[in-house]
């Protein structure tokens, strides 16, 4: 999903992949743009369960009625089955979807785009549409089958975040090992491939924006640089590491994060032993102090949250983390066991440290909107929270 109000009218838009067959929040059938002329009855599933034929598009429905605003054919359609690495359509199917500060014809904006991530395993692709005074458009399109694109091939990770990594004003995408420019050009990679997991902050105090990745193939962890991909520090071996987290966890994390996974706790700017531990699962602003709380599954420190369960099997992590009530530290959203209902816990520890809102951050925000995809991953801020931290930057963020 890409959830956000993209044209400023005040109210959400959400903009997800649909298909002949799918209906909107008044009961109808799609029928704006290709929609209008499809079979609604047609049934494109194959006997393994899996859609390799018919029409793909992306609707934007209205937040407040789901009611269909537009339909277009998806910007990157599957083709070839097999040239995503697979004939049965595993790799065809890999998607990330959020919102970004995108540029749009090579100019910082400031308004939001719709991001979509077709493909990470191998053929890797992010599209950025635009919904403005009515029209649903393709703003750019990256294709690690393009020229020049060919080292971007199997740089992604089962998630993807939005950050202005060179200042500009405008949203790098990075999809883990990848950063791709804000006008939807090649940028750079660290070449180290899939991953799980991925943070991506000021994780190195003054270098601006960095990227936290654990390897799969590779195995081990690293941490780079998001606008060279030029590695602070790299680990491999052991085979596939699951699970990772960098955050600022203990007073001690003076100079740099903690990086942590199964290889230990380093810290994130040279590799160094850590004496802090982020886990390997979740984080949350929680506490009075400035020190990130790391949660596994549905523990918040402090409380009882018996009744609720975390999402995505093993990697067993929270529905949602974000600053929504708007104090800088962050609720947590939990499904309860019987999925009848979804809970929503703050904390009531008083703090004395004065922050903006997080999202007022463009960093955090953008971020909270790809909390839907792949393996969940925790929101971080553009700017570094943790001890000794400098007073915050005045938002660059502007909402009805």
């Amino acid at each position: 999903m890409s959830v956000y109000d993209f044209d400023g009218d005040g109210k959400a838009e959400v903009a997800v992949k649909t298909a002949p067959g799918t209906k909107d929040g008044t009961g109808a059938y799609l029928s704006n743009g290709p929609a209008a002329s499809d079979d609604d009855s047609a049934v494109y599933r194959n006997t393994s369960g899996y859609i390799l034929t018919g029409p793909e598009y992306v609707t934007v429905f209205a937040g407040d009625t789901g009611k269909e605003l537009a339909t277009v054919d998806y910007p990157v359609p599957r083709g070839t089955v097999s040239s995503w690495g697979d004939a049965y359509g595993n790799r065809v199917d890999r998607f990330n979807g959020g919102i970004a500060f995108v540029k749009d014809g090579g100019t910082a904006t400031g308004l939001p785009s719709i991001i979509q991530q077709r493909g990470y395993y191998t053929r890797l692709t992010v599209s950025a549409l635009t919904w403005r005074n009515g029209t649903l458009a393709k703003n750019w399109v990256f294709d690690s089958n393009n020229t020049g694109n060919s080292k971007a091939a199997g740089q992604g990770d089962h998630s993807c975040m939005a950050g202005d990594v060179d200042g500009d004003g405008a949203q790098e995408i990075i999809t883990g090992p990848l950063t791709i420019n804000s006008d939807g050009t090649f940028r750079c990679t660290d070449g180290i491939g899939h991953g799980d997991a991925m943070h991506v902050g000021e994780l190195v105090k003054g270098k601006g924006i960095s990227v936290f990745s654990v390897h799969e193939g590779a195995g081990g962890m690293d941490c780079h640089d998001g606008s060279t991909c030029t590695y602070y520090f790299n680990l491999t071996g052991g085979g596939d590491t699951g699970r990772g987290v960098a955050e600022y966890v203990s007073a001690s994390d003076l100079t740099a994060a903690t990086c942590s996974s199964s290889h230990g706790n380093v810290n994130c700017g040279d590799g160094s032993a850590s004496s802090g531990n982020a886990g390997s699962n979740f984080l949350i602003y929680w506490n009075a102090d400035e020190v990130r709380s790391t949660m596994n599954g549905t523990t918040l420190p402090g409380v009882s949250t018996t009744g609720t369960a975390s999402c995505n099997g093993t990697k067993s992590t929270p529905t949602l983390t974000a600053d929504l009530l708007g104090d800088w530290r962050e609720e947590a959203v939990l499904r309860e066991s019987s999925n009848a209902a979804l809970r929503v816990y703050t904390t009531v520890n008083v703090t004395k440290r004065r922050i903006y809102t997080l999202m007022h951050d463009a960093h955090y925000r953008a971020q909270v909107g790809f909390e839907n995809s792949s393996y969940n991953q925790p929101p971080h801020t553009g700017f570094h929270i943790g001890a000794g931290m400098a007073d915050p930057p005045v938002p660059s963020v502007f909402v009805k």
